[in-house]
């Protein structure tokens, strides 16, 4: 497993470099000269691409079948572990790297609160039975020294090993004999297929892999544009007819170049001399370039040409921002399921290392998310008050929409049952109701 781990790192330092737009020219196969290289200029489109999906994917709770809201239980697992947080990083490695991982461990300090940790793809792998599916085995190492990990943790149905690397050798430093005939380690992958292609080494793959030979080809042309921009998109000047001697200040010394090519060269006193000036590059081309590869990374990205910085020609209405985004939301429903999963198949392993067993409800766990339609609290807010209105969604389950917790919900209900038996506000609707109906 490691060595497959090993093999991998090449393409996972690659993905880092694309999501974070510091990807080298070399690397696209443009040679460009060293003097130039300050005109190298890269579009991010792969951050977009990534980030436009990510930012949809917020978790909301946990529930056991039947239940009609989420489970306090389980969120309170999962909140104790900061996982709120940790999962979308894991989110976003998935989303970059094709895959990430969550593990659940033994907690000595409080056997009721199990540990649950993310876990980068760049240190972590697993191994899968044929037959079943399910993980068989998983490995972890970190800790970099010169190039060689120094230590490791294995994962077993019945037993977690801790390991240190001395002079080459693995030896075990610690171990958990849990006994719970799983291996408490759960990917989650991004664009899984049933089987590994053949041009393929791993499973999954990266939200930015359609979007890259695009990037590439749009810095290819950001560059040439950017060359052009100095070269040919200023008028170029040219003098006949002048002697060196013509290009001298007052006291007989040679001009500056740049100083003679700016002002000299118009106004020179030899009246054999002719100047001329070419006209300058059309660089309308390199625009247009542009904005197709930005129409086709918006095409194999499900997510809006806008968001590459291509302008649309009609106004942006609501409903046309909407229809733009509808395949970046279908999208993100789609991961929201695929994700879902390995979170809930994490807090069922995590409900075993607690209780030691769990009950037939905990294979059926369902995670909860907000709408990737509605990704700002405002929006989120104004579709909940909409359907409150129409009568479709009780006061309750508004809370619930918004993310409100059990407590707080409470406390809300509390205040409403105040507030409805409040003496002033009953004597105000009375008086209302009865300047109403003196009026009539």
């Amino acid at each position: 497993m490691t060595k497959e781990l090993e093999d991998a790192q090449h393409k996972f330092e690659l993905a880092d470099r694309y999501y974070d737009g510091a990807q080298r020219l070399e690397q696209m196969g443009l040679a460009i000269p060293e003097h130039l290289m300050k005109f190298t200029v890269i579009a991010n489109w792969c951050q977009i691409a990534v980030d436009a999906i990510h930012e949809r994917l917020k978790r909301k709770g946990f529930r056991f079948p039947g239940q009609e809201s989420g489970d306090d239980e389980l969120w309170r697992l999962w909140t104790a572990n900061q996982m709120q947080t940790k999962a979308r990083l894991g989110d976003l490695d998935a989303l970059i790297f094709s895959r990430s991982y969550n593990c659940v461990g033994t907690n000595e300090k409080n056997p009721n609160l199990p540990l649950i940790t993310t876990e980068s793809p760049r240190e972590m792998i697993t191994e899968r039975n044929p037959r079943t599916g399910a993980v068989s085995a998983a490995a972890k190492v970190y800790e970099v020294v010169n190039g060689q990990p120094t230590r490791g943790t294995l994962y077993l149905p019945h037993t977690t090993i801790w390991l240190t690397r001395d002079d080459g050798q693995w030896q075990e430093d610690a171990r958990d004999d849990h006994g719970l005939g799983v291996v408490p380690v759960v990917p989650k992958f991004n664009r899984r297929r049933l089987t590994v292609p053949s041009h393929r080494t791993l499973q999954g793959q990266s939200q930015m892999e359609p979007v890259i030979p695009l990037v590439d080809s749009a810095a290819r042309s950001l560059t040439n544009a950017q060359v052009a921009q100095e070269t040919h998109a200023v008028p170029q000047r040219g003098v006949m007819g002048a002697a060196k001697g013509d290009f001298v200040d007052a006291n007989g010394k040679p001009l500056p170049v740049w100083e003679a090519y700016f002002g000299a060269v118009w106004a020179l006193q030899n009246k054999d001399a002719k100047t001329f000036q070419f006209d300058a590059s059309e660089m309308s081309n390199f625009e247009r370039m542009i904005n197709l590869y930005a129409r086709l990374a918006s095409g194999v990205s499900a997510v809006p040409a806008a968001y590459f910085g291509l302008a649309a020609d009609d106004a942006a209405s609501a409903d046309a921002i909407r229809s733009r985004e509808s395949r970046t939301n279908k999208v993100s429903e789609l991961k929201q399921e695929d994700f879902g999963e390995s979170d809930a198949e994490t807090l069922r392993i995590a409900l075993l290392f607690r209780d030691r067993r769990v009950g037939s409800d905990a294979d059926r766990i369902e995670t909860l998310w907000y709408d990737p339609a509605t990704p700002t609290k405002a929006q989120h807010a104004d579709a909940v008050v909409k359907l409150v209105q129409a009568k479709i969604l009780p006061i309750k389950g508004a809370w619930e929409e918004l993310g409100y917790g059990a407590e707080k919900m409470r406390r809300y209900a509390q205040f409403m049952r105040e507030q409805s038996a409040d003496p002033t506000l009953e004597q105000i609707a009375r008086d209302l109701n009865s300047d109403a109906a003196g009026s009539q």
